[in-house]
């Protein structure tokens, strides 16, 4: 799937989801770009611009594949090493909504 039609899908994803009230990007690993969500704003804003976030969460685009398929557990990513995060540990977990 395409880096666009990811960022979609995360789109209809992050409108479905609480708040987060703070920005997540996530950086993939394999240099496939980013996804920028500003939950800042109402509704949030998702792009692939690289900007600054409260936290960044880096990880192989596959993974991240698996884990919006619902094929991987993001706790099981992140405790398998296979999903970093920098920054705001507390924001990383609000996430959880978006992908339950």
């Amino acid at each position: 799937m395409s880096l666009d039609a990811t960022t979609a899908n995360v789109k209809k994803m992050a409108e479905a989801a609480d708040a987060l009230g703070s920005t997540i990007k996530f950086s993939f690993a394999d240099g496939a770009g980013v996804i920028f969500l500003d939950g800042t704003q109402d509704p949030t804003q998702v792009h692939n611009q690289d900007l600054d976030a409260d936290c960044t969460i880096n990880i192989q685009y596959d993974d991240f594949q698996e884990m919006i398929n619902g094929d991987l557990n993001p706790m099981a990513a992140f405790m398998g090493g296979k999903m970093k995060i920098d920054g705001d540990m507390g924001v990383a977990m609000k996430l959880s909504s978006m992908f339950s």
